[in-house]
């Protein structure tokens, strides 16, 4: 949208959610570039939810080819074309998120997430990247935070039963209605690698065992040098001689990672979908708070488990 004001189709499309967070909300969404790498269920989500919100543009990235395994969490995968050579999972994403709101442009980014230069960036207001490794997530983030203007990244993982999303929003300022007056607050926000290399002992004695298990699970991923995704329940001796090692280190109870949950996080390569729904609800609501300035964002981390149905919100940061 290049104009400032919503146009007359823009205004009556958007007409239900202009009522829940104004017009001036509606307007930066219509204004917002978004960038999504990694498309599985969780990620697939997301996207669905911001195009039904409006945002500006969105663009994707994964030349994978659709899988038996892709079809089964990606509901954007026409059936017709699941396994016949019919493009990327990006270019099947793109061609059935664009029947959801044609006013939204949906484009495709070709290309190793790795091999994208900080300037890539630029031209986007929020980075998501689901179910890529270590490296890639400190380097994606390092990229958004070298930019002049703010970009907001986040990371979502989805592993079975559980799920965890990263939210760096750098130096953030935003709106908050307080009885009957609206205030402005600001919020300071650690990189991923800020956050995860803050020692455990220094953490509160309370914070999710899911936060630990999902570092443990990424440090072996990046040891072993494995896809996410690739670790089964073959390598849980391994996982659990490292969460061993990583709690005698951070001086960490060994109860805190619990072997059942790190069997959880191995057992299957696939995402669970009603966790899938849910992540990528959580996600949307935090991106559409983000550009829009209104609301309390989440800070920084949030985890979920299809266990026991509870969502957690962790400020794992030094301040």
């Amino acid at each position: 949208m290049n104009g400032e004001e919503l146009t007359e189709q823009e205004t009556a499309l958007y007409d239900r959610q202009i009522r829940v967070w104004g017009v001036d909300a509606q307007r930066r969404l219509s204004k917002s570039h978004v960038f999504v790498s990694g498309l599985k269920g969780t990620a697939v989500e997301f996207c669905k939810n911001i195009v039904l919100a409006g945002v500006g543009s969105l663009a994707l990235n994964d030349d994978n080819p659709a899988t038996g395994e892709a079809l089964a969490a990606n509901f954007l995968i026409p059936f017709d074309e699941n396994m016949g050579g019919g493009g990327s999972l990006a270019e099947l994403c793109c061609d059935s998120l664009k029947d959801f709101n044609p006013m939204v442009h949906v484009s495709v980014e070709k290309g190793d997430l790795s091999n994208f230069g900080v300037d890539f960036f630029e031209k986007f207001d929020v980075v998501v990247i689901s179910c890529c490794s270590l490296a890639a997530k400190k380097s994606v983030n390092e990229k958004c935070r070298k930019l002049s203007k703010r970009v907001a990244f986040y990371t979502v993982d989805c592993r079975d039963s559980c799920g965890e999303i990263f939210v760096d929003l750098q130096n953030y300022s935003y709106a908050k209605k307080k009885v009957d007056e609206t205030v402005q607050c600001q919020l300071q926000y650690p990189s991923f690698e800020e956050a995860i290399a803050i020692p455990w002992r220094s953490l509160p004695r309370r914070v999710a065992k899911l936060y630990f298990a999902m570092r443990v699970v990424e440090r072996f991923e990046d040891v072993e040098r494995r896809r996410p995704g690739e670790t089964s329940i073959a390598d849980l001796p391994n996982l659990m001689k490292l969460r061993n090692e990583l709690c005698l280190a951070h001086s960490l109870n060994e109860s805190q990672i619990p072997d059942s949950l790190l069997e959880r996080l191995v057992v299957s390569t696939k995402e669970f979908p009603p966790v899938s729904a849910v992540l990528g609800g959580i996600l949307g609501q935090e991106v559409i708070k983000a550009i829009s300035g209104k609301g309390d964002p989440l800070k920084n981390f949030f985890f979920f488990d299809a266990v026991d149905g509870k969502g957690v919100i962790e400020d794992i940061s030094t301040s």
